[in-house]
């Protein structure tokens, strides 16, 4: 077998025991053979993709809407689970297939077509991190005074460097940062318990915020963003578990994302909304900073250097799932070779990109937050639900990988179906659409029936029932059968060889 260059190159620097160098790896299939990830790392991987300070922020933004601690807690932990569920199954793809996530899409939207939805995901992959390097530059002025270009310059770069080598160096990095934070953020929650803390820093904005009571907007706005935040995973969560097997069992893969990442949500969420009712926070570094301090002379500093450091794997997250979407765009209209210097030079230029949003979007990191992650949901749910459509009801996980490698194969150059679906549901959503700017306490964007509803943001569910149904109605005109047989004619060596010739002839 042909194997392309880079495969070979990945089979000598991507196992387990070989080291760590920069991964080969990017656009393509991944072979069995180099499938040398393990099941047991998923739940720890996702653990950790949820704790850290920026989903405590998260939990700030029900008791800023007037929501008590004990109904944001609720509300999000709700939409944590919820999101999470697709989340998990998309994770389940990545052993299947063996195939970023973005790419797997070209079943559903065409070779070409699928570039909508990429433009959909890689505004969250950097909008995430433009808001990731915020919240840090806020926490680390107010914390330290470091000046705001030196630390989102070091904050982006180390997450740069993090994403070039890869895939198992990612792995590590989550592995290390999680045993660094969770024994920290353990006695902060245990502290919080026993009154640690002093609300002596309260501004006067902040003392006239309401943090007791309840309403259906804010509570339906929380579950909202704390489903959005998970359902943001599902464009890159399969990104990280292509390198498992090809037979790992899906329902326990499925099972470790799931308990993973819902539980971290839940916890910091909760202990968010405790920080913002009872310390009145605004900033979650500076909040960690003051309960350590309450706690031991120093200790707050610790805390925040411990969470900064902690949460720079996550910025590796967004910038190598956006280099992977970034690759599959260019690709889809001019042919690349998915070799390391296009990995890197991606990398470098959404860096760029990030490093200029963050000093150019001046704002509050919180308000910030608030919005993104509304119209994040927005943009991702139409694209998720055609997804997880196709593959578990459609065509039910089978698929002629080497034909996601070119315009001429059985997916086709523009797939009409799940273009036509993603925009009838996004549409659909617009009169539910509820966009509110928490830093200028205003509504930004109140659709007809969000008006009706008094404010409830029901748009999420509408774009899911909408797309999804419009996806499967539009498939039953499928040609199964004939996929079928082609995949049955496939062997393992085809996947690779195939994949690198319709890939050279496009």
């Amino acid at each position: 077998m042909n194997q392309p260059e880079a495969v070979k190159l990945a089979g000598n620097d991507m196992n387990g025991g070989a080291g760590i160098a920069v991964e080969s790896h990017s656009i393509d299939y991944i072979p069995e053979s180099e499938r040398h990830a393990r099941l047991g790392s998923q739940g720890p991987f996702w653990f950790l993709g949820n704790f850290h300070f920026f989903t405590i922020s998260i939990g700030f933004v029900g008791p800023g809407m007037g929501l008590s601690a004990g109904w944001t807690t609720l509300a999000g932990a709700l939409g944590i689970m919820f999101g999470t569920i697709f989340m998990a199954f998309h994770g389940s793809q990545g052993p299947e297939m063996g195939l970023p996530q973005m790419i797997q899409s070209r079943a559903q939207f065409g070779y070409r077509g699928v570039i909508l939805a990429l433009f959909a995901t890689l505004f969250v992959f950097v909008g995430f991190n433009v808001v990731n390097v915020s919240l840090i530059v806020d926490g680390l002025k107010h914390v330290f005074g470091i000046d705001a270009t030196l630390s989102a310059a070091v904050a982006i770069l180390a997450g740069a460097l993090l994403s070039i080598y890869g895939h198992d160096l990612m792995h590590k990095a989550f592995k290390w940062a999680l045993i660094a934070t969770l024994p920290l953020y353990a006695l902060v929650t245990l502290a919080l318990m026993f009154g640690a803390g002093h609300p002596a820093q309260v501004t006067p904005a902040a003392a006239d915020v309401t943090h007791s009571g309840f309403s259906w907007i804010a509570f339906a706005t929380q579950f909202a963003i704390g489903a959005s935040y998970n359902i943001s995973y599902a464009p890159y969560v399969s990104d990280y578990s292509r390198y498992l097997p090809k037979h790992t069992s899906r329902r326990k893969l499925i099972t470790a994302i799931f308990l993973g990442a819902s539980l971290s949500g839940t916890w910091m969420i909760g202990l968010g909304a405790w920080l913002a009712q009872q310390l009145k926070a605004e900033d979650a570094l500076v909040a960690l900073n003051q309960v350590g301090a309450s706690m031991l002379p120093g200790f707050g500093h610790v805390l925040v250097m411990v969470s900064v450091a902690g949460f720079l794997p996550i910025i590796a997250l967004n910038t190598y799932s956006a280099m992977l979407t970034l690759l599959t765009g260019v690709d889809s209209v001019r042919k690349i070779t998915p070799t390391r210097g296009a990995r890197i030079a991606s990398i470098v230029a959404i860096s760029a990109v990030v490093l200029f949003c963050v000093l150019a979007i001046k704002g509050n990191g919180i308000a910030m937050l608030n919005t993104f992650l509304v119209l994040m949901l927005y943009f991702l749910v139409p694209w998720t639900a055609v997804n997880l459509v196709d593959y578990f009801f459609v065509r039910k996980g089978r698929y002629a990988i080497p034909h996601f490698f070119t315009p001429r194969g059985i997916y086709g150059a523009w797939q009409m179906r799940g273009i036509a679906a993603y925009v009838v549901g996004f549409g659909a959503m617009i009169p539910f659409f509820f966009v509110y700017d928490a830093q200028a306490q205003k509504e930004v964007f109140v659709g007809y029936f969000a008006h009706l509803l008094g404010g409830v943001d029901i748009a999420w569910l509408v774009g899911l029932i909408v797309s999804g149904g419009v996806y499967w109605l539009l498939s039953r005109s499928l040609d199964l059968h004939a996929e079928e047989k082609l995949i049955r004619n496939m062997k393992e060596g085809d996947f690779v060889a195939i994949a690198q010739r319709v890939h050279s002839e496009k």
